[in-house]
């Protein structure tokens, strides 16, 4: 059995055997955001289509995203570059050991490892960090599906910080 922390470069018939498996990019992308609701994650995080497959291990936390080529997406002035294979473990508001995603700020790319939610007393913000310890905090609401009024109040409200 795979065990947590490991990185999964392939994912292996074993592994897909223990999955649910899906096919095609509308059930895909269902089923996704149907998974980032239930731990805790807004859907607006998955907003690339031609998914061709995707997965979930329940039993160990591991999720898998297949798509027809790599993707490109903006989030506010934030650059996301989704690989073919996008793999993570998912957990009660958080992704870790995220592979397959760069996120490119200004001139400089960034291996993104883990996502997750804190509820800040101002408002609840989302977090993306990155294999080399920076991260990037943002409103909640720049990501919730369907708000596409609110993302350029979030715009402003965005805030940066280091950690090293």
């Amino acid at each position: 059995m795979h065990k947590l922390g490991q990185p999964m470069s392939l994912l292996t018939d074993e592994l897909k055997s223990k999955a649910e498996v899906y096919y095609g990019d509308k059930v895909c992308r269902e089923k996704f955001s149907l998974l980032l609701a239930e731990i805790g994650l807004p859907d607006g995080l998955l907003t690339i289509q031609d998914i061709e497959e995707c997965g979930y291990v329940k039993e160990i936390g591991f999720v898998w995203l297949k798509l027809e080529k790599k993707r490109e997406q903006w989030f506010d002035k934030i650059l996301v570059c989704y690989d073919t294979v996008v793999t993570a473990y998912v957990e009660p508001n958080k992704i870790k050991n995220l592979t397959g995603v760069k996120a490119r700020d200004f001139l400089l790319w960034f291996t993104l490892n883990e996502i997750f939610v804190k509820d800040n007393p101002e408002a609840p913000v989302i977090t993306f960090k990155s294999l080399v310890g920076l991260s990037m905090s943002f409103p909640l609401s720049l990501f919730e599906a369907g708000k596409e009024a609110n993302k350029e109040e979030a715009k402003e409200e965005k805030w940066w910080r280091m950690i090293m």
